[in-house]
């Protein structure tokens, strides 16, 4: 008999993309049925959030239309909040599709734009009792890379999301309902994404649960020679571990039997 998971001083945010054209997984879990397959084994590695989302948000992706998305993610997040043991996610900027997923089962708005792209999911969320992720992203996912510049990265993204956050409460989202997640590669170069996660302590001083999304992105490529995604697993693990022991508690990750083994060790030390 597998051993019973006690409960983690943690949470892993699974990564559940209903796309054709994500970075990291290009497509592997496009078609429905696998998506649901693929996040059962996400909750049963030790997932206790699963992030569904029809829309990349990679670096130069482009816009999906509304009822594409829909299609995409509806049937995905209904069918897991069914059957897996875990609180299903939303993965969108869109108000119709944040409406239809929370009415279909998510209890969580993840949400790239921080509530500015539709300021309305705000009172969405709350209205709901829902818990959402608000994160800092330079621009938009189709420009955000183009030469990005901050007078001190750290202190731009803390002033940004405790803005949004109080945005947040000013809708009727509880304190205890908001993540905020400091995007890294959303609009940062390799030195914005070290100096964030060097100062992860910061952020984690704002007051919120601090939610790191670092899963086999590309600064790591640049960093350890790993051009293939699949390749970025240690990497991941590196910065997740550094990121908790400076405070961070939620990991956006892919591969979360490997994530959810290092941070338990991680745990166990930091205490």
């Amino acid at each position: 008999m597998p051993q019973e998971r006690q409960p983690a001083p943690f949470e892993i945010m699974g990564v559940v993309n209903v796309t054709p054209d994500s970075f990291s997984d290009g497509g592997e879990w496009f078609d429905r049925d696998a998506a649901v397959t693929h996040g059962l084994q996400l909750a049963r590695e030790g997932a206790a959030i699963l992030d569904i989302g029809g829309e990349s948000t990679r670096p130069r992706a482009l816009p999906v239309p509304e009822e594409e998305e829909l299609r995409r993610a509806t049937p995905v997040v209904s069918a897991l909040a069914r059957a897996a043991n875990a609180t299903v996610s939303i993965d969108t900027a869109k108000l119709a599709v944040a409406e239809a997923a929370l009415r279909a089962g998510a209890t969580y708005v993840n949400d790239v734009t921080a509530f500015r792209a539709a300021p309305d999911m705000a009172g969405l969320t709350a209205d709901h009792g829902a818990r959402c992720c608000l994160m800092h992203m330079l621009g938009e996912p189709r420009t955000m890379q183009e030469d990005p510049r901050y007078a001190d990265v750290v202190d731009e993204v803390k002033a940004f999301l405790l803005e949004r956050a109080e945005f947040a409460i000013g809708e009727g989202v509880k304190e205890d309902k908001i993540d905020l997640d400091p995007g890294i590669g959303f609009g940062k170069t390799l030195q914005h994404n070290l100096e964030l996660l060097a100062r992860t302590d910061e952020l984690v001083a704002l007051g919120f649960r601090i939610v790191i999304g670092v899963s086999r992105k590309s600064f790591i490529h640049k960093l350890a020679d790993a051009p293939d995604p699949h390749h970025r697993i240690p990497g991941t693990i590196a910065a997740n571990v550094l990121a908790y022991e400076r405070g961070a508690r939620v990991f956006r990750v892919h591969d979360v039997a490997e994530a959810h083994q290092a941070l338990a060790v991680a745990s166990a030390v930091v205490g």
